[in-house]
């Protein structure tokens, strides 16, 4: 199946903030990926899966996760570099990948957030590509968007919550938009969304008898420079992540920006 996007799928992700293609993966590699998840969870007996942050570094990732080579060639599978390169251009970094697996009947809620508040990119561009690893649908909290709500590039007040059965602990202030409008984006396994930085986005619990399972790929512009001083939300997002020794990978093109680090994060794991 092409990952070649149509220039009115183009349009639609530039006016609405998501987009649903029509590439998908192979079978044979969805089922590779079901395995690694599975050894993943085993290999993090002590963290929430719902937390299983830069899955993508191997071994002990610095960050409370014991990673997967398989999710690095995920966020590196061509096809799904091609979609990005047609979105954010052909100067493209991986910086990171996220597995949120929702375990069934009491998987974390994703409160409604916008990714910007929380990540050291500056200027705020990335595109993130959800893939789902098992089904994701409204009955076990599949992601749902308010479509539009990127375009103005304006990040919306946050407020701390101070619980435990969060996947994230910052949630969109009340007001800030009309939960009526917002879409489910129901998924198979092998099947992915796009969606903007300043997509305003969550997900419900799993109340469901059936494990819901997506991995968060992070792509964003060598135009933009991950900026390992910042500490966006101080630490409080209810995520154990370390920016400062993150590693970042130069998939496509060139460092435009030519303030990004690719050293960092790897020579140790090399070694």
């Amino acid at each position: 199946m092409s990952a070649r996007l149509t220039p009115a799928q183009i349009e639609s992700y530039q006016r609405e903030g998501y987009l649903i293609p029509d590439y998908r993966l192979e079978p044979a590699f969805v089922q590779e990926l079901q395995d690694a998840l599975n050894q993943l969870i085993r290999d993090n007996p002590g963290v929430r899966p719902e937390k299983l942050v830069s899955a993508h570094v191997q071994g002990d990732n610095g960050e409370g996760v014991r990673g997967s080579r398989r999710f690095l060639d995920l966020a590196m599978h061509p096809p799904i570099v091609d979609l990005v390169e047609q979105l954010i251009g052909p100067n493209i970094i991986l910086w990171g990948c996220h597995v949120f697996c929702k375990p069934a009947q009491e998987g974390y809620e994703t409160p409604w957030h916008q990714d910007g508040h929380y990540w050291p990119i500056r200027p705020l561009a990335t595109c993130t590509v959800w893939v789902a690893l098992e089904p994701s649908t409204r009955e076990n909290g599949c992601l749902r968007v308010i479509p539009g709500s990127h375009r103005n590039k304006e990040l919306f007040p946050h407020l701390h919550e101070d619980r435990t059965d969060l996947t994230l602990q910052q949630r969109m202030a009340d007001g800030a938009f009309d939960p009526q409008a917002a879409v489910d984006l129901e998924l198979q396994p092998g099947q992915m969304s796009m969606h903007d930085v300043y997509m305003i986005h969550g997900a419900d619990a799993n109340r469901s008898g059936i494990r819901r399972t997506g991995a968060a790929l992070r792509y964003m512009p060598a135009s933009s420079h991950f900026d390992r001083n910042l500490r966006p939300v101080d630490g409080k997002s209810g995520v154990p992540v370390s920016f400062a020794t993150r590693p970042l990978w130069l998939l496509r093109g060139q460092d435009v920006s030519g303030l990004n680090d690719f050293e960092i994060g790897h020579a140790a794991r090399a070694g």
